[in-house]
């Protein structure tokens, strides 16, 4: 399938294209957010993509600024950034009320976003939410020389076991992710929460998922736990398990 793109109308690193792919349908949409350094034709974005459409669900996949098909280069990216893909696509895509599902990085954008267009998110169905991942998973995990190097240099590169080379860290992420952190304080959503995390996942803690859910103001949040899920949760039964969550709030 060729990817489409949608133009970028308003961003500060000027006009750019943001690539997706959507299915028409009946009913609440659905909206992937992928993962950091991820694009949308992973194994999640694809199984829900058959699903939405045996179901005759709409669903719209993208990639964000820098990522997959979409233009501009990673490293130019920040919060601030990638915090406008999300709404851009739900203004200029979507009808109506959509539920977003969020992996991991795209679980924190997510969040984000309902906070951005909350007359246009219905629901959040996220997986292994990767909040405040910038202070909480990168500066905090660095080496004192990672950190010296970063702040000297302005890039280091974070060993992934999904990159050989590891990710690029900019500077410039980690202190503008400091103006949308979280967790410090209640977080003023009110809708269903759904929360998906495998407590085997050793990207991103699983008690890191209860931490966000007593810090949202909605009270319909559940929070689901795979005790033998990694961090992709991308097994058949755990994409079975992530359907049934979406299944239930697409009603």
């Amino acid at each position: 399938m060729t990817a489409l793109f949608t133009e970028r109308l308003e961003t500060a690193m000027g006009p750019q294209k943001l690539a997706y792919r959507q299915q028409a349908g009946e009913g609440t949409g659905l909206v992937f957010c992928g993962g950091f350094r991820s694009d949308m034709t992973g194994t999640k974005a694809t199984a829900l993509a058959d699903w939405a459409r045996e179901q005759n669900r709409p669903y719209t996949r993208f990639d964000y600024f820098g990522h997959g098909a979409s233009t501009g280069a990673f490293t130019d990216g920040t919060m601030s950034h990638w915090r406008g893909d999300i709404p851009h696509i739900l203004d200029h895509l979507c009808e109506g009320p959509q539920i977003l599902i969020g992996s991991s990085f795209g679980g924190w954008l997510s969040l984000m976003a309902a906070l951005d267009r909350p007359q246009k998110v219905a629901a959040l169905v996220l997986i292994a939410p990767a909040v405040d991942m910038t202070e909480r998973l990168m500066w905090a995990r660095f080496s004192d020389k990672a950190r010296d190097k970063l702040m000297r240099e302005g890039l280091v590169y974070d060993p992934s076991e999904y990159d050989p080379e590891g990710y690029p860290i900019t500077k410039a992420l980690i202190e503008d992710g400091r103006a949308h952190l979280m967790l410090d304080a209640p977080i003023e959503i009110n809708m269903p929460v759904r929360i998906l995390h495998g407590q085997k996942d050793d990207a991103v803690p699983w008690d890191l998922s209860l931490e966000l859910a007593d810090r949202l103001a909605s009270d319909n949040v559940e929070c689901h736990l795979i005790k033998n899920g990694d961090h992709r949760l991308s097994e058949p039964h755990e994409l079975a398990r992530l359907i049934e969550l979406i299944e239930a709030l697409a009603l």
